[in-house]
């Protein structure tokens, strides 16, 4: 069933849902840099950091390295459920890349590693991308940088990628996880949206949801990026709202009022 608000703005599906293609996610500059960096690092087999506050777009960013990354000459594995024990986590790994886990964790890291080994072998570069990396335990987080020391050091088994918030970096930091960090080479900060970007980020969506014009008034667009103070998923959720409010009011354009209606019931201040 189609919702009112779509057919209220000639909407063919839902512009702020985050249920899109890769290949058509929009990025601003900076975040369009960032992908492209992201790569190269690759490329060169380095490990990276890449850290941001919530909602800021990290995980666009990691779904545009995903479409633009070669796909002859990389594996690329995505964990998301980093809060397990050590032994565990390489058990994860295993089942990632299609290998039967092993009894102990010694086993299982020599199954890993002998595998990434026939990777190399056939000039596959395996990437492992470890989301809300924040969240792991210290134990596992002690053991990471064993996966970047191989060889006496003289060579990249694999590119470890950790991504999560600040906080990750605060940790890293610490003496004891300095080995680790000192092994990711590059640092990444995933920033807030500009207000320009906002801007563009709400007509290109509207545009691929089928609308041509101009929906929200710029007093509003700035009203939101204030608001949202540039996160992109906080963006979505209120642009949806504002659509929903103005199509019950029979406009056609999304005004400061709106926004202030939908804020004062979601709970928030309100902007002067």
């Amino acid at each position: 069933m189609t919702a009112p608000y779509l057919t209220a703005f000639g909407l063919r599906d839902a512009p702020f849902s985050k249920e899109i293609p890769d290949a058509e996610l929009w990025l601003p500059p900076s975040k369009e840099s960032l992908v492209t960096d992201l790569v190269a690092a690759l490329t060169e087999r380095a490990s990276v950091l890449v850290v941001g506050e919530p909602g800021v777009g990290k995980t666009c960013v990691l779904r545009a390295l995903r479409h633009r990354l070669p796909q002859q000459g990389f594996r690329l594995t995505y964990c998301h459920n980093v809060t397990l024990g050590r032994r565990d986590f390489y058990r994860q790994l295993c089942v990632a890349l299609g290998l039967s886990p092993s009894a102990t964790a010694a086993a299982v890291f020599y199954a890993v590693s002998t595998h990434v080994e026939d990777l190399i072998n056939e000039r596959v570069h395996p990437a492992f991308l470890l989301d809300e990396a924040h969240l792991l335990h210290q134990d596992t987080l002690d053991h990471l940088h064993i996966l970047l020391n191989y060889q006496w050091d003289s060579r990249a088994l694999l590119s470890l990628i950790l991504v999560g918030l600040p906080e990750l970096q605060d940790r890293l930091a610490l003496r004891r996880n300095r080995s680790l960090y000192s092994r990711l080479y590059h640092r990444f900060i995933v920033g807030q949206l500009t207000p320009d970007d906002t801007a563009e980020y709400l007509r290109v969506r509207l545009r691929r949801a089928g609308c041509e014009r101009e929906v929200f008034a710029s007093d509003a667009v700035a009203m939101l990026h204030e608001t949202t103070g540039g996160a992109m998923r906080e963006l979505d959720r209120l642009a949806t709202s504002c659509l929903r409010e103005t199509a019950r009011r029979k406009k056609r354009l999304v005004e400061r009022d709106v926004l202030a209606r939908v804020l004062d019931a979601d709970g928030k201040e309100v902007a002067a």
